[in-house]
């Protein structure tokens, strides 16, 4: 398993909205492209990129920051929020994002999610939010009638590069993971599962690596302190 560090963009700087509600926002950091070089430093591979932006308009807005991040070289990076056409995927990709993550339009048109996801093979992520079992959309404000195994034993079946489940109630929180639904998930799908939300403790990181994740993404327990970034690579490699 090892760790994706979490930037949230809003207007351009690292925010952290908690469990998704954009007016229940924490400000961390003025400079995202300084942020990175520190995640780069401290041993991180990956970074997970939400364009909070994006998300609420339904389209990529912080896209200048994104490119300036990807322009480092630094790291792979993964982007979501607000991608619902193919021209977005493009933009990103274009930009050197190496692949992007679908939610809402994934429920809400699985046909075209699965042109998309045939079409850039290997390049898309299938962002699963969850509110209990069920599915969420819209930058988590709309809930849907979908199952989040049963959603995800179908998207499964498609050249995805991986799955991302993130339990709206843990994300933000620093409550730690939500364990029984990430091990159910690792052991319904044959993609790569990356598990977020909630992530405080190296405690919490060598219990999720028990299920065989790929990856586990971390954010708001880094930026405050309570989990360093070196120490959570170290415990994912146990």
């Amino acid at each position: 398993m090892y760790i994706i560090p979490a930037i949230d963009l809003r207007d351009g700087k690292c925010v952290r909205l908690i469990q998704g509600q954009y007016d229940r926002q924490i400000n961390y950091r003025d400079n995202p492209v300084e942020q990175a070089q520190e995640f780069s430093t401290d041993g991180a591979k990956w970074l997970h990129i939400v364009d909070l932006d994006g998300a609420k308009l339904g389209r990529p807005v912080n896209t200048d920051t994104i490119s300036a991040i990807a322009a480092l070289g630094m790291l792979n990076i993964e982007v979501g929020g607000g991608l619902r056409d193919e021209a977005s995927i493009k933009q990103l990709l274009d930009i050197g994002v190496k692949r992007v993550i679908i939610g809402t339009k994934a429920v809400q048109n699985f046909e075209w999610f699965s042109e998309m996801a045939k079409k850039f093979s290997g390049k898309i992520v299938l962002g699963l939010d969850a509110k209990n079992s069920k599915v969420a959309t819209h930058g988590w404000t709309q809930d849907s009638s979908l199952t989040l195994l049963e959603f995800a034993a179908d998207a499964a079946k498609l050249p995805l590069a991986a799955i991302i489940y993130t339990d709206i109630a843990k994300d933000g929180m620093m409550s730690g993971p939500n364990f029984e639904r990430t091990k159910a998930l690792v052991e319904a799908v044959d993609v790569p599962v990356v598990a977020s939300g909630g992530v405080n403790t190296v405690e919490d990181i060598k219990k999720l690596a028990e299920f065989s994740p790929e990856a586990a993404i971390i954010g708001r327990s880094l930026y405050e302190g309570t989990l360093k970034l070196a120490e959570a690579i170290k415990a994912a490699k146990r």
